[in-house]
């Protein structure tokens, strides 16, 4: 070996360690109720297609979604609602809103919760996080914005997402930001300062919204049930099937009347009312985990689109379920299983839809 080979192959090892130095991987933390491994979500997909293909086919398919809601439960349980919901995001970059579970436990509230990660694993290959993070980060007042990668690190919602989507496009980055608990007016002040940032870095990068960058935001609907819930009673109408009916019927009220159709601001305070204690924000009036990541979504997304000029963004609906209407995937031969039991007395329910 020559000189001057030597010489480049010495330069070539310390720049790739010093460029490793400088990767942080966020690692899963859900290995059990999501796929972490290729054959997991190729599995995964043929069985959906397989076992639930009847429904996928149903389920609206647009081209473009600038926005969508998406369920973050185990896939045994929400199944087919994940490609059918994602499958309708074709952008490159991605900004994902998920639920701060334990925001409570660090002490965090009234700010949007950032990391410093440089890629998220993913079954196909580390997904990049997106060179926007850190503009968006510095463009917001810094009482408005935190980064706090334990939290992120401990947060299952964004996660449960990635697999499905980047299976659809393997070139995916992300941005990831947790929405922790926050009165409606925090959330509008925040949500319009957002927007204002993201259009600015939309327009400077001239970029399209739908195209090249989209919204998702995920969220589990009601948690019901009066067992294996931390000692709490999440039954109001009842642990039966008549509790069940009630409980599923007032899903639908929530579901129809504040997530499809025309998105506006009125319908985004009437689903904060519905899920929120309207003496104590920071408890669930009727325990949607996303109480606070749904809201604020949607409130960002009126506004960029407000900035933007674009069309109405209008909710299709792509469906509602819950994890004890129909018979869970079959997913244990593949490493995978459940991370909570689904009957009639512990029982969560799916929302989700798309908006073009």
């Amino acid at each position: 070996m020559n000189f001057r080979l030597i010489v480049l192959l010495s330069l070539f090892l310390t720049n790739c360690k010093h460029e490793c130095k400088n990767v942080s991987v966020r690692k899963p933390v859900d290995t059990i109720g999501f796929a972490t491994k290729q054959y997991q979500i190729d599995s995964v997909i043929n069985r959906i297609k397989a076992y639930q293909g009847e429904k996928l086919s149903k389920a609206p398919l647009v081209d473009g979604c600038r926005l969508a809601v998406c369920p973050h439960d185990d896939y045994t349980y929400v199944g087919w609602l994940y490609p059918a919901t994602l499958r309708n995001i074709t952008a490159k970059t991605i900004i994902l809103f998920g639920v701060a579970h334990k925001a409570r436990r660090f002490g965090l509230e009234d700010a949007l919760v950032f990391e410093s990660f440089t890629h998220w694993h993913g079954p196909y290959g580390d997904i990049a996080v997106s060179k926007l993070r850190d503009r968006i980060f510095n463009d917001m007042p810094k009482d408005m914005v935190i980064r706090h990668d334990s939290l992120h690190m401990v947060e299952h919602s964004i996660e449960s997402m990635l697999p499905f989507l980047q299976h659809n496009r393997r070139d995916i980055e992300i941005l990831p930001i947790l929405v922790p608990c926050m009165n409606l007016d925090r959330m509008g002040v925040l949500a319009k300062t957002l927007a204002a940032a993201l259009q600015k870095a939309i327009q400077d990068q001239k970029l399209e919204w739908g195209r090249d960058i989209a919204i998702v935001v995920t969220t589990d609907a009601v948690h019901y049930g009066d067992e294996d819930w931390g000692g709490k009673n999440y039954a109001p109408f009842g642990a039966d099937s008549a509790g069940y009916k009630k409980a599923v019927d007032l899903e639908l009220e929530i579901f129809n009347s504040t997530l499809n159709g025309t998105l506006n601001q009125s319908k985004i305070h009437n689903f904060f009312s519905y899920t929120v204690d309207n003496q104590n924000y920071r408890e669930y009036k009727w325990t949607w985990c996303g109480r606070y990541s749904i809201p604020f979504a949607l409130l960002t997304a009126v506004e960029l689109n407000k900035l933007m000029g674009g069309a109405e963004l209008t909710g299709l609906p792509i469906g509602y379920a819950t994890s004890i209407d129909h018979d869970p995937l079959p997913v244990s031969d593949l490493g995978m299983g459940q991370t909570a039991p689904a009957n009639i007395r512990h029982w969560v329910g799916y929302a989700a839809v798309v908006y073009p």
